[in-house]
């Protein structure tokens, strides 16, 4: 079954037309401690934390008012929190030393900051900044191998093939589709083939509907 990416895509599209970060952020620092915070997080989960949290300390300069382990016991609710915690301290002392309490715009410099890597930084440059780029998550990777999009055992190798294949004004929207479908009908344990748009198109789901829908 040989199917072009573009079909798969413009299904995925027409699925999800509103699909976005559903992490709420109102600036790109909120955004990128957010998303330092999404690790083994759910996004409902960081929400959850990032409410009162970003409430009390919006910025840079007035999360340092917190020491490590007051920052921890505001996110003890997540997962890792201790580890965040002492990341977030951190960069947060980056920020306001090198670059005046500004998340910087350069990949580089986004991932020379604790707890950030190539895949927050690509949702900060994306999401925050507008600057093309393609995050690869656990959603990601998933969902793009079973429908074939990519052949890959990394998140670095998905997104070179996925870059090659989808126009660079795309990037972003096809990343929160691809993530919105991993979140509502190909989760990794039991996903929902048979009420997927895409079955039809979908090695993964041809391969497996008759054990999926015998669960």
């Amino acid at each position: 079954m040989r199917v072009s990416a573009k079909k798969i895509l413009d299904i995925l599209a027409d699925m999800y037309p509103d699909a976005h970060c559903e992490l709420e952020f109102k600036t790109p620092f909120q955004l990128l401690i957010a998303t330092i915070l999404s690790a083994q997080s759910t996004d409902v989960q960081v929400n959850k934390v990032t409410k009162g949290l970003f409430e009390k300390y919006p910025t840079a300069e007035a999360m340092l008012q917190l020491t490590e382990d007051e920052l921890a016991n505001e996110i003890r609710m997540l997962g890792l929190f201790r580890n965040k915690s002492k990341n977030i301290h951190q960069t947060c002392r980056i920020l306001v030393e090198e670059y005046n309490g500004q998340v910087p715009m350069e990949r580089d410099a986004l991932e020379k900051l604790p707890g950030v890597g190539r895949k927050t930084a690509s949702v900060v440059l994306s999401n925050a900044f507008g600057i093309p780029a393609l995050a690869v998550d656990t959603h990601v990777q998933r969902v793009s191998n079973r429908l074939a999009l990519v052949k890959s055992e990394t998140p670095i190798e998905t997104e070179k093939q996925l870059t090659k294949k989808i126009p660079k004004k795309k990037w972003l929207d096809t990343h929160h589709q691809l993530i919105w479908h991993g979140r509502r009908l190909c989760m990794a344990r039991k996903p929902k083939c048979s009420m997927c748009d895409l079955l039809p198109y979908c090695k993964y789901g041809q391969a497996n509907i008759d054990k999926v829908i015998s669960k």
